[in-house]
C-alpha cells in the first residue's frame, strides 16, 4: 500500500490544527507507525490503533491513555483516498471534544492531495506540451504512437495549417517582477486556446496556433509587444501543416532576427528585404557598417531615414525637417563626402538604406 502523502505535508497539517484546537495530532502510515506529529518524541514510534484502523478502515475512539500500545486517549479516523486507507489521523483528548478536530484534519487532508495531484497533473500536462512542441518545431523524431496519442487526448487538428510564434526575453533585461511577465505571456497564450504551448530554455516561449485563428490574435501580439517594448520580442511564422512546424519555426527566427531598434514584433509574411538582412551574420553586419556608416554623424543617419522614408525627394524631406533646399543639399553632399557614398546616385543609395536598415 503505497503512502501517497508526503511527511512534509502532514506536517504542515498537523501543526495547522494544533494551531486551532491545541492539542496534539498524529498521521500514522500503513505500518502503524507514526509519520508526522506536533509531539516530536512520538514520530517514529509505532501506534497499535493506527495498525488496526489501517486493517479494518473503521474509527476507533479510546477513553483512556495506555489503553493500546503507543496510544493515548482520543479520537482516530482513517484517512481514505480513491477507495484507500493511505494513512490514519489520530488526535489526542477526550473523544467529544477532540472528534470535531480529527474531521477537520481529514478535510485539509484531502484538499492539500488534491491539490498536489492537479500540480503533478499539471506539470505531466507541460512535461508532454514541452516535448511535442519542441519535436515539431526543431525537426526531431517523435514517437508516432505517442504523437496520435497526445493529438487525440489535446483534441489538435493535424488537417489544419499553424504558425509557429516565438516570443523571446531579452537576455539582458532581468527586471524585479520577471516571473510576472512570464505569467502574462502563458495567460495570454492560453487565452488563444491553442493546445500547444512550451517554454525553451533559457528565455523563448514557443506556441502553435492554427492559422485560421492568426487573424484573431494578430493585433493581441502586437499589443503584447507594445506593451513589453524593449522586454521582448515576437516572430510570427509562415502557416504549414502541423508535422512541418519546423519551417514555420525557422521563418518565425528570421522574424525574430529582422526586428529593427524600434520595433519587436515581425511577421515572417511581411517582410521582403528583411529577409535577407535577417539571415546576415551579425559579424558580417558589423564589416558592412565599418566600411558605410563608421564615420557618419546620428544626425546623418536621422537625415538619411527621414531622406529614404519620402523616397529620395529633395522637397519632401525639405518639408519633413524644415529644411531650406540649399540646406538639405549641402548635408547630403557632405554625407557623400564622409561616407564616399552619394545619396543622390541610386547604387549608392541602396548601399546607405541597407546601412540604416542594418544600424
Amino acid at each position: 500500500m503505497a503512502q501517497t502523502i508526503s511527511k512534509r505535508a502532514a506536517q504542515q497539517i498537523v501543526e495547522t490544527v494544533k494551531d486551532i484546537c491545541n492539542h496534539d495530532i498524529n498521521f500514522i502510515d500503513n505500518q502503524g507507525i507514526i509519520f508526522a506529529s506536533t509531539d516530536t518524541s512520538r514520530i517514529g514510534t509505532f501506534h497499535e490503533i493506527g495498525n488496526q484502523i489501517i486493517a479494518s478502515g473503521k474509527t476507533i475512539e479510546v477513553e483512556n491513555d495506555d489503553s493500546y500500545i503507543g496510544t493515548h486517549k482520543g479520537v482516530n479516523m482513517p484517512f481514505v483516498y480513491k477507495g484507500e486507507v493511505i494513512a490514519v489521523i489520530g488526535i489526542s483528548g477526550a473523544p467529544d471534544e477532540v472528534r470535531q478536530y480529527a474531521y477537520l484534519a481529514q478535510k485539509i487532508t484531502a484538499l492539500i492531495l488534491r491539490e498536489h495531484e492537479l500540480e503533478a497533473q499539471s506539470n505531466n500536462r507541460k512535461e508532454q506540451m514541452n516535448y511535442v512542441v519542441r519535436a515539431l518545431t526543431m525537426g526531431e523524431h517523435i514517437n508516432h504512437h505517442y504523437f496520435m496519442e497526445f493529438i487525440e487526448t489535446y483534441h489538435v487538428d493535424i488537417s489544419k495549417e499553424y504558425q509557429t510564434i516565438l516570443v523571446q526575453l531579452n537576455a539582458r533585461y532581468n527586471p524585479a517582477n520577471l516571473s510576472m511577465i512570464e505569467n502574462h505571456i502563458y495567460r495570454f497564450f492560453e487565452q488563444t486556446e491553442s493546445q500547444l504551448i512550451a517554454f525553451q530554455y533559457p528565455n523563448e516561449y514557443v506556441m502553435i496556433l492554427e492559422e485560421e485563428k492568426m487573424d484573431k490574435w494578430v493585433n493581441e501580439f502586437r499589443n503584447l509587444a507594445s506593451y513589453y517594448h524593449g522586454i521582448l520580442k515576437i516572430g510570427i511564422g509562415s502557416k504549414y501543416s502541423l508535422i512541418k512546424q519546423n519551417q514555420s519555426c525557422q521563418t518565425a527566427r528570421l522574424a525574430l532576427h529582422s526586428i529593427l531598434a524600434d520595433k519587436n514584433i515581425a511577421l515572417f509574411d511581411e517582410l521582403n528585404l528583411e529577409i535577407l538582412l535577417g539571415s546576415v551574420p551579425e559579424e558580417a553586419k558589423e564589416q558592412f557598417l565599418k566600411k558605410t556608416m563608421i564615420n557618419l554623424e546620428e544626425k546623418d543617419i536621422k537625415l538619411l531615414t527621414t531622406y529614404f522614408e519620402c523616397n529620395m525627394s529633395l522637397k519632401q524631406t525639405c518639408e519633413k525637417l524644415f529644411l531650406h533646399k540649399n540646406t538639405l543639399q549641402y548635408q547630403l553632399d557632405k554625407i557623400w563626402r564622409t561616407s564616399g557614398y552619394n545619396p543622390r546616385e541610386f547604387r549608392d543609395a541602396v548601399i546607405l538604406y541597407l546601412g540604416i536598415r542594418i544600424k
